[in-house]
Protein backbone atom coordinates (compact mmCIF):
# COMPACT_ATOMS: atom_id res chain seq x y z
CA UNK A 1 0.00 0.00 0.00
CA UNK A 2 1.19 3.49 -1.02
CA UNK A 3 2.45 5.44 2.37
CA UNK A 4 0.65 8.57 1.28
CA UNK A 5 -2.39 6.80 0.93
CA UNK A 6 -1.89 4.97 4.70
CA UNK A 7 -0.92 7.79 6.14
CA UNK A 8 -4.24 9.54 4.70
CA UNK A 9 -6.14 6.79 5.79
CA UNK A 10 -4.71 7.27 9.52
CA UNK A 11 -5.03 10.52 9.69
CA UNK A 12 -8.78 10.03 8.39
CA UNK A 13 -9.67 7.07 11.44
CA UNK A 14 -7.65 9.72 13.45
CA UNK A 15 -10.00 12.38 12.76
CA UNK A 16 -13.24 10.25 12.70
CA UNK A 17 -12.47 8.95 16.27
CA UNK A 18 -12.14 12.48 17.41
CA UNK A 19 -14.86 14.06 15.83
CA UNK A 20 -17.32 10.88 17.76
CA UNK A 21 -15.21 12.05 20.85
CA UNK A 22 -15.83 15.50 20.48
CA UNK A 23 -19.71 14.42 19.75
CA UNK A 24 -19.97 12.41 22.86
CA UNK A 25 -18.70 15.03 24.65
CA UNK A 26 -21.08 17.78 23.83
CA UNK A 27 -24.22 15.16 23.90
CA UNK A 28 -22.96 14.83 27.62
CA UNK A 29 -22.35 18.74 28.38
CA UNK A 30 -25.63 19.13 26.60
CA UNK A 31 -27.89 16.53 29.07
CA UNK A 32 -26.19 18.19 31.72
CA UNK A 33 -27.06 21.75 30.83
CA UNK A 34 -30.77 20.35 30.34
CA UNK A 35 -30.28 18.26 33.62
CA UNK A 36 -29.44 21.91 35.45
CA UNK A 37 -31.60 23.94 34.18
CA UNK A 38 -34.56 21.48 34.74
CA UNK A 39 -33.44 21.31 38.59
CA UNK A 40 -33.14 25.07 38.23
CA UNK A 41 -36.83 25.62 37.14
CA UNK A 42 -38.06 22.81 40.27
CA UNK A 43 -36.29 25.27 42.34
CA UNK A 44 -37.15 28.41 41.06
CA UNK A 45 -41.02 27.10 40.96
CA UNK A 46 -41.45 24.97 44.57
CA UNK A 47 -38.11 25.47 46.69
CA UNK A 48 -37.44 21.98 47.89
CA UNK A 49 -33.61 22.82 49.49
CA UNK A 50 -32.58 19.98 47.54
CA UNK A 51 -28.74 21.28 46.08
CA UNK A 52 -28.11 20.64 41.71
CA UNK A 53 -26.70 17.17 40.51
CA UNK A 54 -23.53 16.38 38.48
CA UNK A 55 -25.35 13.82 36.03
CA UNK A 56 -22.21 14.18 33.07
CA UNK A 57 -19.37 14.72 35.38
CA UNK A 58 -17.33 16.38 32.14
CA UNK A 59 -14.97 18.78 31.91
CA UNK A 60 -15.62 21.92 34.42
CA UNK A 61 -19.19 21.08 35.02
CA UNK A 62 -18.61 19.72 38.62
CA UNK A 63 -16.83 22.97 39.68
CA UNK A 64 -20.03 24.74 37.95
CA UNK A 65 -22.36 22.49 39.40
CA UNK A 66 -20.52 23.60 43.04
CA UNK A 67 -20.61 27.04 42.38
CA UNK A 68 -24.27 27.18 41.36
CA UNK A 69 -25.15 25.09 44.88
CA UNK A 70 -23.36 27.96 46.90
CA UNK A 71 -25.12 30.38 45.42
CA UNK A 72 -29.11 28.93 45.90
CA UNK A 73 -28.08 27.70 49.52
CA UNK A 74 -26.82 31.53 50.08
CA UNK A 75 -30.06 32.35 48.19
CA UNK A 76 -32.21 30.19 50.35
CA UNK A 77 -30.50 31.55 53.56
CA UNK A 78 -31.07 34.77 52.88
CA UNK A 79 -35.14 33.89 51.94
CA UNK A 80 -35.11 32.26 55.42
CA UNK A 81 -33.61 34.77 57.19
CA UNK A 82 -35.96 37.25 55.41
CA UNK A 83 -39.45 34.95 56.09
CA UNK A 84 -38.52 35.05 59.56
CA UNK A 85 -37.83 38.69 60.28
CA UNK A 86 -41.07 39.34 58.36
CA UNK A 87 -43.11 36.75 60.83
CA UNK A 88 -41.38 38.41 64.05
CA UNK A 89 -42.36 42.12 62.38
CA UNK A 90 -45.81 40.55 61.58
CA UNK A 91 -46.53 39.58 65.15
CA UNK A 92 -44.62 42.69 66.90
CA UNK A 93 -47.35 44.84 65.49
CA UNK A 94 -50.08 42.57 66.61
CA UNK A 95 -48.45 42.27 69.87
CA UNK A 96 -48.10 46.20 70.21
CA UNK A 97 -51.49 46.85 68.72
CA UNK A 98 -53.13 45.05 70.86
CA UNK A 99 -51.31 46.35 73.99
CA UNK A 100 -52.30 50.17 72.57
CA UNK A 101 -55.84 49.18 72.05
CA UNK A 102 -56.16 47.67 75.38
CA UNK A 103 -55.69 50.84 77.14
CA UNK A 104 -57.84 53.41 74.75
CA UNK A 105 -60.45 50.59 75.00
CA UNK A 106 -60.44 50.96 78.42
CA UNK A 107 -60.52 54.72 78.66
CA UNK A 108 -63.17 54.85 76.12
CA UNK A 109 -65.22 52.41 78.35
CA UNK A 110 -65.30 54.80 81.31
CA UNK A 111 -65.18 57.90 79.32
CA UNK A 112 -68.74 56.96 77.93
CA UNK A 113 -69.83 56.05 81.13
CA UNK A 114 -69.17 59.43 82.35
CA UNK A 115 -70.88 60.99 79.59
CA UNK A 116 -74.02 58.98 79.48
CA UNK A 117 -74.49 57.66 82.96
CA UNK A 118 -76.57 59.15 85.89
CA UNK A 119 -73.07 59.36 88.14
CA UNK A 120 -72.57 61.21 90.95
CA UNK A 121 -70.14 63.49 91.21
CA UNK A 122 -67.85 61.65 93.17
CA UNK A 123 -68.20 58.62 90.67
CA UNK A 124 -67.30 60.42 87.46
CA UNK A 125 -64.21 62.23 89.25
CA UNK A 126 -63.41 58.33 90.16
CA UNK A 127 -64.04 57.06 86.68
CA UNK A 128 -61.85 60.60 85.22
CA UNK A 129 -58.62 59.10 87.32
CA UNK A 130 -59.25 55.83 85.69
CA UNK A 131 -58.81 57.62 82.69
CA UNK A 132 -55.97 59.64 82.99
CA UNK A 133 -54.32 56.39 84.56
CA UNK A 134 -54.80 54.44 81.20
CA UNK A 135 -53.95 57.23 78.91
CA UNK A 136 -50.93 57.89 81.15
CA UNK A 137 -50.24 53.68 80.56
CA UNK A 138 -50.66 54.54 76.85
CA UNK A 139 -48.17 57.29 76.96
CA UNK A 140 -45.65 55.62 78.16
CA UNK A 141 -45.90 52.56 75.87
CA UNK A 142 -45.84 55.01 73.02
CA UNK A 143 -42.79 56.47 74.20
CA UNK A 144 -40.98 52.84 74.82
CA UNK A 145 -41.86 51.95 71.55
CA UNK A 146 -40.27 55.40 70.56
CA UNK A 147 -37.26 55.19 71.72
CA UNK A 148 -36.55 51.23 70.75
CA UNK A 149 -37.00 52.23 67.49
CA UNK A 150 -34.61 55.12 67.52
CA UNK A 151 -32.31 52.26 68.94
CA UNK A 152 -32.35 49.64 66.42
CA UNK A 153 -32.09 52.87 63.72
CA UNK A 154 -29.24 53.72 65.43
CA UNK A 155 -30.50 57.20 65.88
CA UNK A 156 -30.68 57.27 69.74
CA UNK A 157 -27.23 58.73 69.95
CA UNK A 158 -25.75 59.31 73.27
CA UNK A 159 -23.20 62.40 75.14
CA UNK A 160 -20.94 60.96 77.66
CA UNK A 161 -20.38 62.50 80.93
CA UNK A 162 -18.88 61.61 84.01
CA UNK A 163 -21.72 60.79 86.08
CA UNK A 164 -22.16 59.62 90.43
CA UNK A 165 -23.94 56.42 89.35
CA UNK A 166 -24.57 56.23 92.62
CA UNK A 167 -26.34 59.75 93.52
CA UNK A 168 -28.47 58.80 90.46
CA UNK A 169 -29.04 55.21 91.13
CA UNK A 170 -30.15 56.44 94.67
CA UNK A 171 -32.09 59.01 93.05
CA UNK A 172 -34.55 57.24 90.80
CA UNK A 173 -34.95 54.51 93.45
CA UNK A 174 -36.48 57.11 95.97
CA UNK A 175 -38.80 58.32 93.06
CA UNK A 176 -40.19 54.61 92.70
CA UNK A 177 -40.07 54.01 96.76
CA UNK A 178 -43.71 54.51 97.97
CA UNK A 179 -45.11 52.28 94.58
CA UNK A 180 -43.08 49.19 96.04
CA UNK A 181 -44.66 49.86 99.61
CA UNK A 182 -48.03 50.03 98.18
CA UNK A 183 -47.06 46.72 96.28
CA UNK A 184 -46.45 45.08 99.78
CA UNK A 185 -42.58 44.91 99.99
CA UNK A 186 -40.34 47.26 100.70
CA UNK A 187 -37.13 46.85 98.85
CA UNK A 188 -33.30 46.70 100.22
CA UNK A 189 -30.99 49.21 99.14
CA UNK A 190 -27.49 48.37 98.67
CA UNK A 191 -24.89 51.23 97.73
CA UNK A 192 -21.21 51.77 98.01
CA UNK A 193 -19.54 53.76 100.59
CA UNK A 194 -17.95 55.73 98.24
CA UNK A 195 -18.89 57.29 94.90
CA UNK A 196 -19.63 55.22 91.72
CA UNK A 197 -18.20 57.43 88.96
CA UNK A 198 -18.66 55.75 85.58
CA UNK A 199 -18.74 57.52 82.07
CA UNK A 200 -22.81 57.63 80.69
CA UNK A 201 -25.13 59.17 79.48
CA UNK A 202 -27.16 60.86 82.08
CA UNK A 203 -30.97 60.25 80.62
CA UNK A 204 -29.96 57.24 79.48
CA UNK A 205 -28.96 55.96 82.59
CA UNK A 206 -31.80 57.10 84.47
CA UNK A 207 -33.95 55.42 81.85
CA UNK A 208 -32.13 52.05 82.19
CA UNK A 209 -33.11 52.42 86.28
CA UNK A 210 -36.46 53.00 85.83
CA UNK A 211 -37.30 50.08 83.74
CA UNK A 212 -35.16 48.00 85.74
CA UNK A 213 -37.80 48.74 89.21
CA UNK A 214 -41.10 49.06 86.51
CA UNK A 215 -40.09 45.52 85.92
CA UNK A 216 -39.73 44.65 89.24
CA UNK A 217 -42.43 46.00 90.15
CA UNK A 218 -44.52 44.30 87.54
CA UNK A 219 -42.91 41.03 88.26
CA UNK A 220 -42.13 41.11 91.93
CA UNK A 221 -43.70 39.62 94.63
CA UNK A 222 -41.53 40.21 97.28
CA UNK A 223 -37.84 40.23 98.59
CA UNK A 224 -36.43 42.68 96.59
CA UNK A 225 -32.94 43.73 96.89
CA UNK A 226 -31.43 46.92 94.69
CA UNK A 227 -27.93 47.08 94.90
CA UNK A 228 -25.06 48.86 92.80
CA UNK A 229 -21.63 47.71 93.55
CA UNK A 230 -17.90 48.30 92.08
CA UNK A 231 -16.50 44.75 90.89
CA UNK A 232 -13.50 44.46 88.15
CA UNK A 233 -13.16 48.03 87.21
CA UNK A 234 -16.90 47.62 86.74
CA UNK A 235 -19.83 49.23 87.85
CA UNK A 236 -22.87 46.42 88.62
CA UNK A 237 -26.77 47.45 88.70
CA UNK A 238 -28.65 44.15 90.46
CA UNK A 239 -32.26 44.07 90.36
CA UNK A 240 -33.49 41.21 92.22
CA UNK A 241 -36.91 39.92 93.54
CA UNK A 242 -39.15 37.04 93.92
CA UNK A 243 -41.54 36.14 91.23
CA UNK A 244 -44.04 33.31 89.85
CA UNK A 245 -44.66 34.65 86.36
CA UNK A 246 -40.79 34.51 85.22
CA UNK A 247 -39.98 30.87 84.09
CA UNK A 248 -36.24 29.46 83.45
CA UNK A 249 -37.75 29.38 79.65
CA UNK A 250 -38.22 32.66 79.71
CA UNK A 251 -34.65 33.79 80.69
CA UNK A 252 -32.72 33.31 77.05
CA UNK A 253 -35.97 35.77 75.55
CA UNK A 254 -35.83 38.18 78.83
CA UNK A 255 -33.98 40.62 76.57
CA UNK A 256 -36.05 40.45 73.40
CA UNK A 257 -38.43 43.00 71.90
CA UNK A 258 -41.79 42.43 72.53
CA UNK A 259 -41.30 39.65 74.88
CA UNK A 260 -43.29 39.58 78.29
CA UNK A 261 -44.91 36.68 80.50
CA UNK A 262 -47.70 39.09 81.22
CA UNK A 263 -50.63 37.36 79.04
CA UNK A 264 -53.36 39.23 80.96
CA UNK A 265 -55.76 41.43 78.34
CA UNK A 266 -55.07 44.34 81.21
CA UNK A 267 -51.16 44.04 80.93
CA UNK A 268 -49.61 47.72 80.95
CA UNK A 269 -46.44 46.76 78.97
CA UNK A 270 -45.29 46.54 75.50
CA UNK A 271 -42.41 43.82 76.08
CA UNK A 272 -40.02 46.63 75.01
CA UNK A 273 -38.39 47.60 78.68
CA UNK A 274 -35.88 45.45 78.66
CA UNK A 275 -34.63 45.39 75.28
CA UNK A 276 -34.44 49.25 75.70
CA UNK A 277 -32.37 48.20 79.28
CA UNK A 278 -29.93 45.85 76.99
CA UNK A 279 -29.87 48.58 73.88
CA UNK A 280 -29.31 51.16 75.87
CA UNK A 281 -26.08 49.72 77.90
CA UNK A 282 -24.34 48.24 74.98
CA UNK A 283 -24.15 51.62 73.49
CA UNK A 284 -22.59 52.65 76.79
CA UNK A 285 -19.86 50.33 76.66
CA UNK A 286 -21.83 47.58 79.32
CA UNK A 287 -24.21 44.58 79.21
CA UNK A 288 -27.25 43.14 80.35
CA UNK A 289 -27.74 39.32 82.12
CA UNK A 290 -30.54 37.61 83.37
CA UNK A 291 -30.92 34.36 85.60
CA UNK A 292 -33.33 33.20 87.63
CA UNK A 293 -32.60 31.44 90.45
CA UNK A 294 -35.35 29.70 93.47
CA UNK A 295 -37.74 31.79 92.50
CA UNK A 296 -35.53 35.10 92.60
CA UNK A 297 -35.18 36.71 89.53
CA UNK A 298 -32.58 39.03 89.23
CA UNK A 299 -30.99 41.66 86.44
CA UNK A 300 -27.38 42.89 86.24
CA UNK A 301 -26.30 45.59 84.05
CA UNK A 302 -22.91 46.53 83.74
CA UNK A 303 -20.84 49.66 83.21
CA UNK A 304 -17.02 50.35 82.78
CA UNK A 305 -16.02 52.78 85.58
CA UNK A 306 -13.97 55.67 84.79
CA UNK A 307 -11.00 55.32 83.73
CA UNK A 308 -11.78 52.30 81.62
CA UNK A 309 -11.79 51.91 77.50
CA UNK A 310 -15.77 52.23 77.24
CA UNK A 311 -17.00 53.67 74.06
CA UNK A 312 -19.95 55.55 73.79
CA UNK A 313 -21.67 56.55 70.24
CA UNK A 314 -22.84 59.77 69.10
CA UNK A 315 -24.20 62.93 70.98
CA UNK A 316 -26.92 63.76 73.25
CA UNK A 317 -30.38 62.46 72.40
CA UNK A 318 -33.18 64.73 73.70
CA UNK A 319 -35.87 61.94 73.31
CA UNK A 320 -34.26 60.13 76.28
CA UNK A 321 -35.05 63.09 78.36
Amino acid sequence: MNPPYTCFIFLLILLLVCTVLLSVCLVCRRRQLRHILKELWLAERQDTGILLTCAYPAGQTKELVLVLNRILEKHRQSLERLQRENRGYRESIISISHDIRTPMTSAKGYLQMTCHGQLSDEKKAEYAAIVLRRLDDLSGMLDQLFLYTRLKAGEALLYPEEINASSLFADTIALFYDDFVIKGFEPEVLLPSKPCRILADRPAFTRIVENLLRNALQHGTGECQLSLREAAGEAVICISNRTVSIQKEDIPHIFDRFYTTDTSRNRKTTGLGLAIVSGLAAQMGGDASAALNNGIFSIEVRFPLCGSSATIHGRKNPALK
